[in-house]
């Protein structure tokens, strides 16, 4: 059995960080969730883009990836790179201290026990923060995103949520959003919908 892997449902599966990709052996890919997610939460650090979350009512349970690390490395160390990961902290020397009171914008790193013949399998959590969750309202959101810094990193909504449908990972809302997106920008596909707004922004 395989020590130590993360379970990766959104960005993480193309875009592990500069210090977890190095460390990524081996991709087991069709890997239910045993939780649900859907697109709850605006993002800071994608400048408000919505993003997938485990949520505790709708949403679906969906086709991760379990990222397999390399034997040498300890729960520990993965629990600080995963954390690290997610915080935007890479390459600093901070670790992971899971707090007493979490708050709705702390986050988590969960284990799950012997999960497709990996032994201790890390994924992080963190609270939902939309209550509107229409997909006119998370259009706007990902149309935002889109025209800041984070569409000229391809950290934006419209970008995050590409890469999700080409991970084959489906939620309730994700039709119905995606629609929202093309009715918004008035084009035929998401790679237009970027490159519309992109070229509006210059």
């Amino acid at each position: 059995m395989k020590r130590i892997g993360i379970l990766a449902y959104g960005s993480l599966i193309e875009d592990p960080g500069k210090e977890l990709g190095p460390l990524v052996r081996e991709r087991i890919s069709y890997v239910q969730t045993p939780f649900c997610v859907e697109f709850a939460r605006s993002s800071n650090s994608r400048d408000g883009a919505p993003t997938l979350v485990p949520v505790q009512e709708g949403g679906a349970q969906v086709k991760g990836v379990i990222l397999v690390l390399g034997p040498a490395i300890e729960v520990e160390r993965a629990k600080d790179l995963l954390w690290r990961r997610e915080t935007r902290n890479e390459c600093s020397d901070r670790h992971y201290s899971p707090p007493a009171d979490p708050g709705p914008n702390t986050v988590l790193v969960e284990c799950l026990q012997n999960m497709a013949n990996v032994e201790t399998v890390l994924y992080t959590k963190i609270g939902a923060n939309i209550e509107n969750r229409t997909p006119q309202y998370l259009a706007d959101l990902a149309i935002c995103s889109a025209r800041r810094g984070a569409g000229a990193k391809r950290t934006d909504g419209i970008s995050y949520l590409i890469s999700v449908k080409k991970q084959g990972i489906r939620t309730p809302l994700i039709p119905a959003y995606e629609a929202a997106i093309l009715e918004k920008t008035m084009v035929h596909d998401l790679d237009e919908a970027y490159e519309k707004i992109r070229q509006c922004n210059a």
